[in-house]
């Protein structure tokens, strides 16, 4: 099987569908990470320009790696800063006029949005570094060394920043009490 590696290399000896290639085989990782951060519609968006700015910038892709996919995130990445400075202060609420009649979504969508606000705020405690390296280890399923290569640092500092998430969040007591209470509903069940 061809590597990534070799089809960008390809692509920039002229060869317009290699690069169609390395996008068939991220697109859904790559999407998936977008969606989890900004949702589904505007990940869509942003998953074109993730590819366009990979397509312009493959001239500095590292045809050491065989793999793209951790270069890939480091492009999306920076797309979604982008998108992050350019959003406005708030965001407007959906319209959940939709919603069947009947159905009382209300307890589910209260645990979740407490779940939700607990790993939200201990999130919040860690610095950008950690949370970017935690998020693509713990969501993306990157290695700790494909991980620093998306974020653009050292496999040792990846590894001492991931560490260090960890334990802060390990020693938050909020997430220790979410743990508890989560572990207690399964052992019920």
């Amino acid at each position: 099987m061809t590597t990534d590696a070799e089809l960008i290399g390809r692509s920039l000896a002229g060869d317009e569908e290699a690069f169609v290639e390395v996008i068939c085989r991220h697109e859904r990782a790559i999407g998936a990470y977008l969606a989890r951060r900004v949702g589904r519609e505007a990940a869509e968006d942003l998953l074109g320009e993730v590819w366009v700015a990979a397509f312009e910038s493959r001239r500095t892709y590292d045809r050491s790696f065989g793999e793209a996919r951790p270069w890939l995130y480091g492009v999306a990445l920076n797309r979604l800063r982008h998108y992050w400075r350019s959003r406005p202060a708030e965001d407007l609420v959906p319209d959940v006029t939709s919603m069947a009649n009947g159905w009382d979504p209300w307890p589910a969508v209260d645990a979740r949005v407490d779940t939700q606000a607990v790993l939200r705020a201990a999130l919040t405690k860690l610095r950008p570094e950690e949370r970017e390296v935690l998020t693509l280890v713990a969501w993306e399923d990157l290695t700790v060394a494909d991980a620093a290569r998306a974020l653009r640092m050292p496999a040792g500092t990846a590894r001492r920043l991931l560490h260090q998430a960890r334990m802060t969040l390990r020693s938050a007591p909020e997430v220790a009490a979410l743990l508890t209470d989560l572990n207690s509903v399964k052992e019920s069940k």
